[in-house]
């Protein structure tokens, strides 16, 4: 049986040194077509190296059988994401065709919308495989931020930033860690930031247009974030109540 373990957790291994593969071959293929400079390479070389040494290390603490479709669909969407990547990095040299850049993400963000169905469908969905998929969206919407911010001002990182400033904050008040409910609003806000960032990034409309569409993103999202940390707070104090009257039955209060 344990040999069983050992080759099934090579075979996991194997699919993620295979998309870092794929990775380099797109950085590759991006660098030959547009000229890509030092600083798009080893931003992407150096995505490619943390996403491969990241996801081999929550695999091996996961210990998953098997890879699973969902996650071969999210990591390809991790690769595109390492492609814009590089390109943002190397737009603060010279800007990258805007063809390329659109449509790299546009692909990247309709797969969003592929990975988790195919999960459920084929009964394969883990806490690995949701984290996975977090983090990439949570990435390329801080990377869209940087682009965008370049023409607009560093107000636009609010976006990017905002989803870490709230793991950051988790970490001192551990309340913002319990789960939260479903939302269909929470999920229709983070989809339309990657949309609307690449709307303004893509810059066919006039700047005043972009600059209402990046306002629009931030403001939805200061408002899930805040429904959201409202009610982890509410929660929280609601849970707090019986625990501080049972002390109080105890000492005779």
């Amino acid at each position: 049986m344990a040999l069983n373990n050992t080759y099934d957790a090579r075979l996991v291994q194997q699919e993620t040194a295979l998309g870092a593969g794929v990775q380099i071959l797109l950085l590759a293929l991006l660098g030959t077509a547009i000229g890509m400079g030092p600083a798009g390479w080893l931003t992407g070389l150096a995505f490619a190296i943390a996403t491969w040494a990241v996801l081999s290390r929550a695999l091996h603490r996961s210990r998953l059988r098997s890879f699973g479709a969902a996650n071969r669909v999210t990591l390809g969407r991790a690769v595109l994401v390492g492609g814009v990547t590089a390109l943002v990095a190397d737009s603060f040299q010279d800007s990258p065709p805007v063809s390329l850049f659109v449509g790299l993400t546009a692909v990247a963000l309709i797969l969003d919308g592929v990975d988790g169905k195919v999960a459920r469908r084929t009964g394969t969905s883990t806490p690995l495989g949701a984290r996975f998929d977090m983090e990439v969206d949570a990435f390329l919407i801080l990377v869209l931020s940087v682009y965008v911010s370049m023409a607009m001002g560093p107000w636009v990182l609010l976006i990017g930033a905002m989803r870490y400033v709230f793991v950051a904050a988790a970490r001192v008040w551990p309340w913002l860690t319990a789960p939260l409910p479903p939302s269909t609003a929470r999920k229709t806000v983070a989809a339309l930031q990657g949309v609307l960032l690449l709307v303004a990034g893509a810059s066919l409309l006039p700047y005043t247009v972009n600059v209402g569409v990046v306002v629009l993103a931030l403001g939805l999202l200061v408002w899930s974030f805040g429904r959201d940390v409202l009610w982890l707070w509410r929660t929280s104090r609601v849970a707090a109540v019986p625990a501080g009257r049972e002390v109080r039955e105890l000492v005779g209060g």
